[in-house]
């Protein structure tokens, strides 16, 4: 059989505790969370805390651990989850943003995100996405031209 840890808590950290607990503008998870540790700390164990409170024990000894761990910092903010893979690595990205401020297509002056998208094999809207995040707008380059003109000054 597994034991929890017991949460030992100084004056400090039960005043912000309860302080917590009072809050109307605190999240309600943040709320929840100091309301486990403050019933950690009077003894009560992880089946205790979960029936009182209507929630998983799980949930309780999860809480309980962050605390333990990081302190009042833990029970401030959920942990950090990975998110989903980039679809486009960085070195694709790159080299959508290096050809289009070095190169010209055949036949243009400048890229569109059209031509940009046939030539990398990607769609135009992740051409413009990538643009868009390297600050490239090539259909707004504006460039100096020499006037042919054998007059002009």
């Amino acid at each position: 059989m597994r034991f929890a840890q017991p949460v030992i808590l100084n004056s400090s950290q039960r005043k912000t505790l309860r302080r917590w607990t009072r809050s109307r503008s605190l999240p309600p998870r943040q709320v929840e969370r100091a309301r486990i540790v403050l019933l950690a700390a009077e003894g009560k164990t992880d089946l205790e805390i979960a029936a009182s409170l209507k929630i998983s024990n799980q949930k309780t000894a999860r809480w309980r651990k962050r605390f333990l761990q990081f302190d009042l910092e833990g029970l401030e903010q959920d942990a950090p989850r990975p998110g989903r893979t980039p679809a486009i690595s960085a070195e694709l990205k790159e080299e959508v943003s290096r050809r289009t401020t070095q190169s010209k297509p055949g036949k243009a002056t400048r890229w569109s995100a059209r031509t940009m998208a046939a030539e990398m094999g990607m769609s135009e809207a992740t051409v413009r996405r990538i643009w868009q995040a390297h600050g490239l707008k090539p259909h707004l380059a504006e460039r100096f031209k020499v006037s042919k003109d054998k007059h002009f000054v």
